[in-house]
């Protein structure tokens, strides 16, 4: 696993500092780089102290009520070159909230952005190592052209109709990035959602006893991504591994990003989110569900 790791595409302080102070990047075929803060909605953590030279990307511009699924491919574009983000700029993602940063990088990726990294750690891991925030806010450079079509990576996110699909193949795994609570029908985890329970066949990737946000099963107490060795050895045990096709969903996206980043960063080929997740799903009241302890009840 150690081979297939892209080790570079998750960066510590002491790299984005040097690169911020004029050290070198290798990133794709040279074409500098933007240090990006995913916020949602007002950036007010944002403006009272950022990373030098980051800008902020408000993740409301390319997702919206009532689905929030990524937005069609012509509006994601204005977006991206709004924010003078093209295919072969260097992207270094971070965010208060790093589900807010792993969204954003499942968007970048999924659009054709070639490199994009994210910073272990975050603010806290910054301020932690002694550097400084600014509180300037930094002027965004719109980009005339992305430089390829978007999406380039249509495969990365799907639909409700391929999530079904998946569901029932053998060599597939629909994986639940949800609590267990959720996961088993207690609730459904949104006050705005009613029907509670998980697609039929669709397996949880997480561990019994942790809240919502799972922040115990993909992040240290330090905000530092947990080892991706741990990470694979628990989804594993589960039957989540490499040599499958592998779709994450959860309840709007966001969780099933940041598993996805880490399959991303452990290099496997065939990953995917369900953007629709269980908001799009249970929605529909022809589509079938499950509640209850696997293999106890379905409904």
């Amino acid at each position: 696993m150690a081979r297939r790791m892209k080790f570079e595409k998750l960066v510590d302080t002491a790299w984005v500092n040097k690169l911020i102070h004029g050290g070198s990047l290798r990133s794709y075929k040279g074409n500098g780089y933007l240090i990006i803060e995913a916020v949602t909605g007002t950036p007010k953590n944002y403006l009272e102290g950022h990373i030098p030279g980051a800008i902020s990307l408000d993740t409301n511009t390319f997702e919206r009520e009532p689905s929030w699924n990524v937005i069609a491919a012509a509006t994601l574009e204005q977006v991206l070159l709004a924010h003078g983000i093209t295919q072969d700029k260097t992207v270094v993602l971070y965010g208060r909230n790093r589900f807010a940063a792993t969204r954003t990088a499942l968007v970048l990726l999924y659009a054709g952005v070639k490199d994009v990294r994210l910073l272990d750690g975050g603010v806290k891991g910054w301020t932690a190592s002694g550097f400084e925030l600014e509180t300037d806010s930094q002027e965004t450079h719109p980009a005339k052209a992305f430089g390829v079509r978007i999406p380039a990576h249509p495969e990365f996110i799907i639909s409700t109709d391929r999530a079904q699909a998946l569901s029932t193949d053998k060599n597939a795994v629909l994986v639940c990035v949800r609590s267990w609570e959720e996961y088993i029908g207690v609730n459904s985890g949104y006050d705005y959602v009613r029907r509670k329970g998980r697609i039929p066949g669709s397996v949880w990737a997480g561990l019994p006893g942790n809240d919502q946000a799972h922040r115990d099963h993909y992040q240290n107490v330090d905000s530092f991504l947990r080892d991706p060795r741990e990470i694979a050895a628990l989804w594993e045990e589960k039957g989540i591994t490499p040599d499958r096709k592998i779709a994450f969903y959860c309840g709007t996206g966001w969780r099933a990003s940041e598993a996805f980043f880490y399959a991303y960063l452990m290099g496997w080929k065939d990953i995917c989110v369900y953007d629709g997740g269980w908001l799009e799903w249970s929605a529909q009241p022809d589509r079938l569900i499950e509640v209850g302890k696997p293999g106890e009840i379905m409904s």
